[in-house]
């Protein structure tokens, strides 16, 4: 799965233009908001729509998104699971 943990490191970046900031840079239990990576609920919807484009993955609802969305890793398990093959 590292593969894929490098893979949405890189679309987060992407897909939120963060600058100055490599996918090196984030670790892979990084919390993804608040005081971890920092990103908020607008961020939060611009990857969703990003994530389900590249995997095809839908996302639960919202009580369930925040175990989904809390870091790369728990991101990549989800992806893993639910991706169209």
């Amino acid at each position: 799965m590292a593969t894929l943990e490098l893979d949405i490191k890189k679309l987060i970046i992407e897909a939120l233009m963060i600058e100055d900031m490599e996918p090196s840079e984030i670790d892979d239990d990084m919390v993804l908001f608040g005081e971890g990576l920092g990103l908020d609920s607008v961020d939060a919807l611009e990857l969703a729509v990003e994530i389900e484009r590249v995997y095809g993955v839908t996302f639960p609802e919202a009580s369930r998104s925040r175990e989904v969305f809390q870091c790369v890793r728990t991101l990549a398990a989800y992806i893993a699971e639910h991706r169209v093959k």
